[in-house]
């Protein structure tokens, strides 16, 4: 018993079931926060974008007002600089440039020098992209700078007017609004999680986790009928799988039942059987007893009763043999294949047979890895069936039992034919089907079943050749078993 079936052993039946990483709901909720808040950053950055584009608008539109301003002064004036100032600083500008007509006007703060270089801001075409890109230049590499808006004022559409202002302002505003649009997106985003993961706990979370329990409780314990899941009368998908689960649980308790009584019934069969066979055994003594008499009546029925005695035994045996198919695996070991067959063409009654001609063309040097008891109880079935069937054939060419041999490709071939009167429609039909697949009357057909059971143990297969006269079997076994 390894480890692992130890520690199934030792839980309770209805100990809940142990979670590896982070469960179902951690996962679900986890997974609806991340969406939200990807969501929520693809609406944040044309939100950020808007927020710079509208402060940008704002100072054209101021810039604007003063460019109107200055339109009083006369052209031959220099404009005063107690009005520059102010003008500027309700702009919040260090300079300012109107052109218009092919004309520049220059406004500059006396005390401030101007910048020698200066982020531009053309707001006249500025496309989503751009303002994008423009709000993240802002709050990653902004601060310092001097930023150059350059538009044109909605008052006054001949003009366009240039501005220098600092960006410091700028990126402070946007940084808070980015501050306040996070907190607000994780309140809604966390408010939205919960709701949807109340929704979708309720809705598959809980009855994924109550079947998942039903079938963990139900492995262990899988003979109490206590344990099969009742279903609820949803009709989504949910409720099929419910429905399903308790019919497939039911069917299993119900088949382990059956193989529990079948089981049960096999033994007491075994044990009859056995008892039958011993009585059978003591009553075939006496009938042989009974067969040295001298009274004519008795010599007429002695062979009858004496042949009915063997069938029965016979079965008997077979029964038995069949019980003891399950047996260790094979212990393969080099098996000298030709000596091997000959010993169990001998212990199926072969030898020394008055009516029955046995070939074997398998070559003495053909040595394969076999199980040497197994594999002698595979050719003793099949070559006892094929003596069994030449025995109740009538006809005028010679009875003939051929063992062949031949490989090709992966696989070792050894063949068994005889030239009796074939299988009926019957025993092909079931072949390889215990008390069904026999092909003479009275028979159990286990021996086949036995046969195919062993090789396959083998890592081979057992299979009918089509043949025009008599029944041929194939043993097919892996060319790798060559010694």
């Amino acid at each position: 018993m390894d480890e692992r079936a130890a520690v199934t052993e030792t839980l309770p039946a209805d100990a809940p079931v142990a979670r590896r990483g982070f469960g179902l709901s951690v996962k679900l909720i986890a997974m609806i926060i991340v969406t939200i808040l990807a969501v929520e950053v693809l609406i944040y950055l044309p939100s950020a974008a808007n927020f710079r584009a509208n402060w940008l608008d704002d100072k054209i539109r101021v810039a604007g007002v003063a460019a109107r301003v200055l339109d009083i002064v006369p052209d031959a004036m220099d404009v005063p600089e107690e009005l520059a100032d102010g003008l500027l600083a309700s702009a919040g500008a260090a300079a300012l440039i109107v052109r218009r007509d092919g004309q520049s006007q220059l406004v500059e703060k006396t005390d401030m020098p101007m910048p020698k270089t200066a982020v531009e801001a053309d707001m006249r075409d500025a496309g989503p992209m751009n303002l994008i890109g423009g709000a993240l230049d802002t709050l990653f590499r902004g601060g310092d700078r001097t930023l150059r808006i350059i538009g044109t004022p909605p008052e006054d559409a001949d003009a366009i007017v240039e501005i220098l202002v600092p960006e410091a302002p700028l990126r402070a505003e946007l940084l808070d609004y980015s501050r306040n649009i996070f907190l607000l997106s994780l309140i809604v985003a966390a408010f939205t999680a919960i709701a949807i993961f109340l929704f979708l706990n309720r809705l598959l979370v809980r009855p994924i986790g109550r079947m998942t329990q039903n079938m963990v409780a139900f492995r262990r314990t899988p003979e109490n009928a206590t344990r099969i899941i009742t279903p609820s009368s949803r009709k989504d998908e949910i409720g099929i799988a419910e429905r399903e689960l308790a019919a497939l649980e039911t069917d299993l308790f119900e088949m382990l039942h059956q193989r529990k009584h079948l089981a049960d019934l096999g033994l007491a069969v075994a044990k009859i059987n056995h008892d039958l066979r011993n009585t059978l055994t003591s009553a075939q003594l006496l009938s042989d007893q009974v067969a040295t008499l001298d009274d004519p009546k008795v010599q007429r029925l002695a062979p009858r009763l004496v042949q009915t005695l063997d069938k029965a035994i016979n079965f008997a045996q077979s029964v038995l043999d069949y019980g003891r198919t399950a047996t260790a695996a094979p212990k393969p070991q080099p098996v000298d294949m030709r000596a091997l067959i000959i010993e169990a063409a001998a212990e199926a009654g072969l030898f020394g047979h008055p009516e029955i001609t046995f070939e074997n063309t398998v070559p003495d040097d053909l040595i394969l890895s076999l199980d040497p008891d197994q594999t002698a109880r595979i050719f003793v079935n099949l070559i006892k069936n094929a003596r069994e069937a030449l025995e109740t054939r009538h006809g005028e060419e010679p009875a003939r039992i051929a063992i062949r041999h031949h490989e090709a490709g992966d696989w070792v071939t050894i063949e068994i034919a005889d030239n009796g009167p074939g299988l009926p429609p019957r025993a092909r039909d079931n072949l390889f089907r215990a008390f069904e697949g026999s092909g003479r009357a009275g028979g159990t057909g286990l021996g086949l079943v036995i046969a195919r059971e062993l090789t396959e143990a083998h890592g081979g297969r057992l299979r009918l050749v089509d043949t025009e006269k008599g029944t041929c079997f194939a043993i097919d076994l892996p060319a790798d078993r060559l010694v």
